[in-house]
């Protein structure tokens, strides 16, 4: 069972395609949208964010794209998908369940449990997801013509 969301899953998806192809020129988001069979467009709030978090680093130029902000050790799912929480439009808040048992039960145990699983996603790194990439020969596939798409 897949608990996180598609934005959380692309940006995840977003930060790997950047460590792996960001050398010896920056991604252009042009080219990370077609890996993934998305509109260019779909794409850019979601890069913003990942910049604005300083998790990539917008390059600018007719030869520009993205590259990691920091090394790929230092960056962690968790934080990742912390991003692309904070970047979704719907706050739980809005929804409008005020009812005692969601308030005092409900909302807590689930917290608590989200905070768990962040924190498993956090004891992964882009590292890890790259070493894998190469292990499931991602990067050959691609050059043959395969693709990766989520």
């Amino acid at each position: 069972m897949n608990l996180l969301s598609r934005r959380s899953m692309l940006a995840i998806a977003a930060v790997v395609d950047v460590a792996l192809y960001a050398r010896p020129t920056p991604v252009a988001a042009k080219s990370l949208a077609a890996r993934h069979h998305l509109p260019p467009r779909h794409l850019e709030t979601l890069l913003q964010g990942l910049v604005q978090a300083n998790i990539l680093k917008g390059v600018r130029g007719p030869r520009g794209g993205y590259e990691l902000a920091r090394e790929r050790r230092k960056i962690t799912a968790g934080e990742i998908v912390r991003t692309a929480l904070a970047l979704s439009a719907a706050d739980p808040s809005e929804i409008g369940a005020s009812s005692k048992l969601v308030k005092k039960v409900i909302e807590p145990s689930v917290r608590k449990a989200g905070d768990g699983f962040l924190a498993n996603l956090d004891a992964i790194t882009v590292e890890d997801l790259c070493a894998e990439a190469v292990t499931a020969r991602i990067l050959e596939d691609d050059k043959a013509g395969g693709d990766f798409a989520i």
